[in-house]
């Protein structure tokens, strides 16, 4: 899990420090309705992927979801550890063997 935290910190330093040659600063500079825009259209893709059943697509495509949902949590400041945490939440024991 280190490279999440790894481009999670990326994309929060773009957040706090904006460039002007970054996909990251610039997609959170046009807000709410672009980082939506930018979600729903790599879900779609991911969808067609999975429709069409090629792997590497799948893989490629749902590191796009994954990349944007993070970009949307940076917008929001919320921290990916708290998604992490409530994953946890809602992890039930394994039952004995």
């Amino acid at each position: 899990m280190e490279i999440i935290e790894e481009v999670f910190e990326v994309i929060e330093d773009r957040r706090e420090n904006p460039r002007s040659d970054s996909y990251v600063s610039e997609l959170l500079s046009q807000g709410k309705e672009k980082i939506q825009e930018k979600i729903d259209e790599e879900s779609l893709e991911l969808q067609e992927a999975f429709e069409q059943g090629d792997r590497d697509k799948i893989v490629h495509e749902s590191a796009d979801v994954l990349f944007h949902m993070m970009v949307l949590l940076a917008s929001e400041e919320i921290d990916f550890e708290e998604v992490m945490e409530e994953l946890e939440r809602r992890r039930k024991p394994r039952e004995a063997e």
